[in-house]
């Protein structure tokens, strides 16, 4: 299993495959919350997926979409509100949402892989990572290209970042043999197995990735069988809603941490 070598994804022993545990384990329905990465935790997960929004006021809350709607007990935009109410709402009606710094500080053993949702949320996660040196314990990540771009920029040759889709496009391209400038410095390249019906993960992808020195990390794969055959391409890490599958599925593989 090809690694770059970066300290983010050097927590695990050398050739093992990450195990990520998606928004904490989101299949509880308590995804982005305390709660859910201390559970998370207690299974034996080191690597945390979560998301970034700002409030109105600046404040960097792990929680993935841009309302609080579908999750919470309250209502509005993230970015609209402060966070004296946005610290209110309640996941599932229980349990409140978290500001990122809480969660570095609860989990310092932990690592993150950290999706920004929103441009005005990248400024402030660059500042408390370098605020609280956690440039080894951190990765940034975004569907937005520019975003990647402009966080690696921020961050400097410290920042652990994945590729954004035009990234995520190029090294497809060049899987097929194709010419494609693959820019920056990544770390890894995040993806789903398949995109609106078309194939992203192969044994071809996975090469093209390893020869830049480049992890794949899939997500969110919650089915055992998938699992199998992804790490059997040899993907270098799976994000998972059910933790218990993938802790099962890795320790049958003699792989689990």
């Amino acid at each position: 299993m090809t690694r770059i070598r970066h300290p983010f994804l050097d927590c695990l022993g050398d050739g093992l495959p990450i195990p990520f545990a998606h928004r904490g384990g989101a299949a509880d329905g308590l995804e982005n919350t305390a709660a859910a990465f201390r559970r998370a935790s207690r299974a034996g997960f080191r690597y945390f997926e979560t998301d970034v929004h700002a409030t109105a006021d600046g404040r960097l809350v792990a929680f993935h979409d841009a309302t609080l709607d579908r999750a919470t007990d309250a209502h509005g935009r993230i970015s609209a509100l402060p966070w004296s109410e946005v610290g209110r709402a309640r996941v599932a009606g229980r349990e409140p949402l978290p500001l990122f710094a809480e969660l570095l500080d609860e989990f310092p053993g932990a690592r993150w892989n950290v999706d920004v949702k929103a441009e005005r949320a990248l400024a402030p996660l660059i500042e408390l990572i370098r605020r609280t040196d956690a440039w080894d314990r951190v990765c940034v990540g975004s569907f937005s290209e520019s975003r990647v771009s402009r966080a690696q920029r921020l961050g400097g040759p410290r920042l652990a970042t994945s590729y954004g889709a035009g990234g995520v496009l190029a090294l497809r391209l060049r899987s097929f043999g194709l010419p494609a400038p693959l820019r920056g410095s990544a770390v890894s390249a995040q993806v789903p197995e398949s995109h609106n019906g078309i194939k992203v993960v192969d044994r071809r992808f996975v090469r093209a990735a390893h020869a830049r020195q480049l992890q794949v990390h899939v997500w969110t794969v919650n089915d055992p069988g998938r699992m199998h055959a992804l790490l059997d391409l040899g993907v270098d890490g799976i994000m998972t809603d059910h933790l218990e599958t993938l802790r099962a599925v890795l320790t049958e593989r003699g792989a689990w941490i």
